[in-house]
């Protein structure tokens, strides 16, 4: 049997694996899997394609349905170009602050589940607890899906799912689907003195761009649903970040390429959105190709999250409340694996310590009273569970 760690102890030890979603989480993987196993707790893996990052699943307590899934996962955002303090992989504790990267998003909810699990498995609990640690959460919440159809293969089905991201420990209880398109807009070049005879992806991409603007205009002219006036902002929301195109100002521009993300308000239909950009991108094209039909647009799906909908009489929500005795549920406008958890058959809820806006920052930090407030919940998790 190995050594406990504390929950500052594993929180120092998940911190110190660099695991930026451009590369691999084996490293991580590997020692939590040993440290787990190492207590008694069956673990198990979903691979992706290249064998470079693995989501580890675990199971503490009975072989029986029903367990409760601590979701968190592995993956961070670079630190890159960032202007940090002190060594972001290495956690420093100063005025009641905990730094380093991840330790808000979400290594601080990971080393508390993992603490909870290993004290479960000790305490011989009645009702099991499990953990799943998804990776690429960062890249569009790609992991979590896979993950959760082999945790429903190889371990007793779970019933509630509690998401860990930063909440402050409220309760979460709806969040935006978001999807989104990588475009690329292939014109056809000629002097810009003929203009008519050639087609600038720049200024076609500006026309999607456009209609972009004049569907929010259009959303946002409406009252809010019940559903969508609890969030901030009170509407589905479709945006632009970045756009690079064309060689010079004299040719008319041969590509353009930018990204279009949308964040949909649950009550909904996020394909909806989804097949407006593509019938308008297709009506450009259309007029493009008329002059040149090399020209074209074409759109990659690269993200696809559910949202979550609040569940009415929906066991996570009720066993935090519970455990928190929080009488007030809230919703968020970002997207978590909640939505992917309840789409596969979970009750879920978001629940987790930190604060949304510490995410991915120079000198992230988790507060010292939050970790400890999530040390709280786990040890009333634990006496829940028998």
């Amino acid at each position: 049997m190995m050594d406990k760690l504390t929950q500052r102890q594993l929180l120092d030890k998940l911190v110190s694996f660099p695991t930026v979603s451009r590369g691999s989480n084996l490293e991580l993987v590997d020692w939590l899997e040993g440290y787990l196993t190492g207590h008694g707790i069956t673990c198990h893996r979903h691979w992706n394609e290249d064998r470079q990052k693995a989501a580890l699943m675990a199971h503490a307590g009975p072989m029986v349905p029903g367990a409760v899934v601590l979701s968190g996962h592995s993956d961070v955002v670079p630190v890159d170009g960032q202007d940090w303090t002190s060594d972001p992989w290495t956690v420093v504790e100063r005025d009641g602050r905990l730094y380093g990267r991840g330790t808000c998003d979400m290594k601080g909810y990971v080393a508390l589940a993992v603490w909870a699990l290993v004290e479960a498995q000790g305490r011989g609990v009645t009702r099991p607890l499990q953990l799943a640690l998804s990776y690429d959460e960062e890249l569009g919440c790609t992991g979590a899906p896979p993950m959760i159809q082999t945790m429903k293969q190889v371990l007793p089905l779970g019933s509630v799912a509690l998401i860990g991201e930063p909440s402050r420990m409220a309760l979460i209880n709806g969040h935006k689907g978001g999807t989104g398109y990588h475009v690329h807009v292939k014109g056809f070049e000629v002097h810009s003195s003929l203009l008519p005879y050639g087609v600038s992806a720049v200024m076609e991409g500006a026309r999607l761009i456009h209609w972009l603007n004049e569907r929010n205009a259009e959303i946002q002219a409406k009252p809010p649903s019940p559903a969508a006036a609890a969030f901030h902002p009170p509407f589905t929301t479709l945006h632009v970040g970045q756009i690079a195109g064309g060689t010079a100002n004299n040719i008319t521009a041969a590509d353009c390429r930018f990204s279009i993300e949308m964040r949909v308000v649950p009550d909904e239909i996020l394909e909806h959105h989804a097949e407006a950009v593509v019938d308008a991108a297709a009506r450009i094209e259309g007029a493009m190709q008329a002059i040149r039909p090399e020209a074209g647009i074409t759109l990659t799906r690269f993200f696809g999250v559910p949202a979550l909908k609040p569940e009415a009489g929906g066991a996570a929500e009720a066993l935090v409340r519970r455990l928190t005795g929080a009488n007030a549920a809230g919703v968020v406008s970002y997207g978590t694996e909640a939505g992917q958890f309840q789409e596969a058959g979970y009750s879920a809820v978001v629940c987790g310590p930190g604060d949304i806006a510490q995410a991915h920052q120079p000198d992230e930090f988790l507060e010292v009273s939050e970790f400890q407030a999530g040390i709280r919940f786990m040890e009333a998790l634990l006496e829940d569970l028998g």
